[in-house]
């Protein structure tokens, strides 16, 4: 499944702290880039493009943009697992910025993102304590710090490159004008009616046609991407107002609360009341 993120294109990164029993989060991907610090967790199960092994007790990965991911309880008895997850946008440091020779091993290190990467132990300690920090950080100097902990990592020894081949699900998912116009279509007018027959007017083809064209192309069906597109925004909306569950539902093209409330725990786990609440109190996003 495609994660909706709640980072927005005005966010330099998000930071979230949870303590859990278990993992109960799907194998999932998204365009934003990872960096997930999980301690007390010995026995789960880490899945990372075509990779899986068993971790230990702290685990320290790299994830970058649309690689299938997903940690599984596994074998893990512990019920105080603790993660840290931050995300930011693989466009976070412009490709210009990143040519430039002091920058040369954060560049390096985030094309080896494209396939998972996992850090040593004596890392992990190394870091820890800035990890656990980050969201005391406040403006400019959280940027800093992340900047400092991503060169850190950048540097650090005996870094372990996780999937075989590259996973990256969406590279040439918008290679077509005609995808890109629809794309553009929907994330301009996603609180209207948007039905298969107008999207397919303009791409130029017939309705039965181009819906096995952008599936083709997208990987999902019409009908699914009109969805995630409205409830990433919903998503968005229940961090950054006050506006009720059944606003933003209205707001997003959901004409039915109810209908709102099942699509949205499918994708996200929980109720967007639910999600609401823990972002609030587990997470910053850093602007």
């Amino acid at each position: 499944m495609r994660e909706i993120t709640p980072l927005t294109s005005n966010d330099c990164f998000t930071i979230s702290f949870r303590q859990k029993s278990e993992f109960d989060f799907p194998l999932h991907y998204h365009e934003e880039i990872e960096l997930n610090f999980i301690l007390n967790a010995k026995g789960a199960r880490r899945v990372v493009g075509d990779h899986i092994a068993e971790i230990d007790d702290r685990e320290l990965v790299l994830v970058g943009s649309n690689i299938p991911h997903v940690w599984q309880t596994h074998k893990c008895k512990s019920k105080e697992i603790r993660e840290i997850t931050i995300q930011f946008h693989k466009d976070l440091l412009d490709d210009k910025f990143l040519k430039r020779n002091q920058l040369s091993f954060i560049r390096k290190m985030l094309e080896r993102a494209t396939r998972g990467i996992s850090f040593s132990k004596s890392t992990i300690d190394q870091l820890t304590p800035r990890l656990m920090t980050l969201n005391q950080k406040q403006g400019f100097d959280s940027v800093l710090e992340l900047m400092s902990i991503l060169h850190d990592l950048s540097v650090s020894r005996h870094m372990q490159t996780l999937s075989n081949t590259s996973f990256n699900i969406t590279e040439s998912t918008y290679s077509s004008r005609r995808i890109e116009k629809v794309v553009d279509l929907l994330n301009q007018n996603f609180h209207k009616t948007i039905t298969l027959a107008e999207a397919a007017k303009i791409a130029n083809m017939s309705t039965a046609s181009f819906s096995r064209f952008f599936k083709a192309r997208t990987g999902i069906s019409f009908v699914n991407s009109l969805l995630e597109i409205r409830l990433g925004h919903a998503t968005r909306m229940l961090i950054e107002t006050t506006q009720s569950v059944s606003e933003i539902a209205y707001d997003c093209g959901f004409n039915n609360i109810s209908n709102f409330n099942r699509l949205f725990k499918k994708k996200k786990g929980c109720t967007p009341s639910v999600f609401r609440e823990n972002y609030t109190q587990g997470s910053r996003v850093f602007i």
